[in-house]
């Protein structure tokens, strides 16, 4: 096919509710990835909470989508994605407009009628619900609006959509926060996903293409659940392949307050954010040719492992231009190991349970932020605040990623499922 035939068939196989759903998702992680550049030092800084409550709170917002993400496909396919889609974006204008009001006076009664990290826990757990919603909406609309000729074109849009909103979105939380307070932040968070509600209503028509599947009942999907978890190889590879993700997330949950506390209390630390979605962008295609001949697991623990050594680069030198590079060190690792963690999961899947184990193979990701969060805050608190040799912090973050390309390796060498090994 030549260059000009490959555009017309772009610019006729995709309808409509295809580019409202893509470019609204694009949106939607602009409003998020704002919000979780900014979180760990609002609440810290801005509401007073300790270093170790803050990075908690952190990484229950990093973490809880992935579980609730789960069954968010049941309740799409129940509501139809237009109803699901601009439900999802009025909860998410709602939920990050609440967290932004979170010390204003109008809320004062809120705050006095409970402890306030109750009330923020359960702020924190609204935008979870309506992120839970899009991500299926999204994914279905391009297999329902794509034609099949371009469908897998259709995913690499949605992809790349979706690591331009993360680049994006740490962006727009430095603007905002450079010229305005924190808070703002959010709110302009929930403005772009509020003109979002208004483009869903407005523009999308509920697709209905060949691309359509069923979505199993809530019944169904406690049934996959059960099945999942009474895997036990396939539940150790998750727990195992969780600590990439705890490794992963300290650049959202404690890097900032470490920059901003013990680095250069003025450093723009939304800004530095950007460095891995842009690294992603820019490298992703180059680094998956590089390591295709590598098989899956082996390039999983080669990722991980880039990872958690990559935080040696900020020990050597403490530096704002070393947290970038240790970013973009991290990065490489994460895009090493990302399409060959989603194609292992996809191998361990007994036949005719592919849709069902893929569902959740995202669970190592919440499962990393929540630890994640926990350990981050404690980390900064012992190392930070109490012995006061804030450099080891990453030496443990290190040790945890080393730990886990270890248990990865012992695993491919004598757990993993022979289905697993037969393929690679």
């Amino acid at each position: 096919m030549t260059f000009s035939e490959r555009l017309h068939a772009i610019r006729t196989g995709f309808e409509r509710p295809f580019w409202v759903a893509n470019i609204s998702e694009l949106f939607e992680r602009l409003s998020y990835y704002a919000a979780f550049a900014s979180l760990a030092r609002y609440l810290h800084e801005t509401l007073n909470f300790r270093v170790e409550q803050a990075s908690s709170l952190t990484g229950l917002f990093g973490g809880l989508v992935w579980f609730l993400a789960v069954f968010g496909g049941t309740i799409a396919d129940r509501l139809g994605f237009r109803r699901s889609l601009s439900l999802a974006y009025l909860i998410l204008s709602f939920s990050y407009f609440l967290l932004g009001s979170l010390g204003a006076p109008w809320l004062a009664p809120v705050r006095n009628a409970m402890p306030l990290g109750v009330l923020v826990t359960m702020v924190l757990m609204l935008p979870a619900l309506g992120v839970a919603l899009v991500k299926p909406c999204v994914v279905g609309t391009t297999a329902r609006a794509s034609k099949e000729n371009v469908r897998s074109i259709g995913y690499s849009i949605y992809y790349t959509l979706v690591n331009i909103g993360g680049a994006a979105g740490p962006y727009v939380a430095s603007w905002v926060h450079q010229r305005m307070s924190v808070e703002n932040v959010f709110r302009v968070a929930a403005l772009s996903v509020f003109a979002m509600f208004f483009a869903v209503l407005i523009l999308f028509k509920e697709p209905h293409g060949l691309g359509e599947t069923q979505t199993a009942s809530f019944a169904q999907a406690m049934k996959n659940f059960a099945t999942v978890i009474s895997n036990p190889r396939f539940m150790m590879f998750l727990l195992i392949f969780s600590g990439y993700w705890v490794v992963y997330w300290q650049e959202f949950i404690i890097l900032p307050l470490y920059i901003h506390d013990y680095i250069n209390p003025k450093a723009n630390t939304e800004l530095l954010l950007v460095t891995g979605p842009l690294t992603v962008i820019g490298l992703q295609m180059l680094v998956s040719f590089l390591t295709q001949r590598i098989p899956a697991l082996r390039a999983i623990t080669l990722g991980t492992l880039l990872s958690g050594l990559a935080w040696l680069i900020l020990i050597a030198h403490p530096t704002i231009p070393m947290a970038v590079l240790t970013l973009f060190a991290v990065s490489l690792g994460e895009i090493t190991q990302s399409p060959r963690y989603y194609e292992y999961i996809s191998r361990l899947a007994p036949p005719g349970q592919q849709g069902t184990y893929m569902g959740f193979a995202f669970l190592p990701i919440g499962i990393g932020s929540l630890l994640g969060g926990k350990l981050g805050g404690k980390l900064m608190h012992h190392f930070g605040e109490v012995t006061h040799q804030s450099e080891r912090i990453w030496w443990v973050v290190t040790a945890v990623g080393v730990a886990t390309a270890a248990l990865l390796w012992i695993y491919d060498k004598s757990i993993r499922p022979a289905s697993a090994a037969s393929v690679e």
